[in-house]
């Protein structure tokens, strides 16, 4: 049989919804808990993401302002500016989106629960 030829060096591909801990070598149990927990934080790191953006995209539309002049004030490309307004916050760190906000003249506070 013919040895599996690797792509850029990866000679195993997790197929995607699999799961990449089975992979990994862990049991069923650990790598279906590790996807869980792993699942449910990123979907916590986006919602906090979204909340940021719509934060922005909603003061950008309170001050009635146009692409490029809410990129001017907050010191980014137009570019970025529609990126937050279609909420495409996968392209943003939860440090931009804040330091964005910042820029607004809005404070973000943390609340842990």
């Amino acid at each position: 049989m013919k040895k599996p030829t690797a792509v850029h060096g990866v000679s195993h591909v997790t197929r995607a919804g699999g799961n990449i801990f089975l992979d990994l070598g862990f049991s069923a149990a650990d790598a279906k808990r590790l996807k869980a927990e792993t699942h449910a934080a990123i979907s916590q790191k986006l919602a906090l993401r979204e909340e940021l953006a719509s934060e922005i995209a909603g003061w950008i539309k309170e001050k009635d302002l146009k692409q490029e002049q809410a990129a001017e004030i907050l010191k980014v490309s137009r570019p970025r500016v529609s990126d937050i307004v279609r909420h495409k916050v996968a392209k943003f760190s939860i440090d931009t989106l804040v330091d964005l906000v910042n820029r607004t003249g809005k404070t973000v506070s943390l609340k842990v629960a």
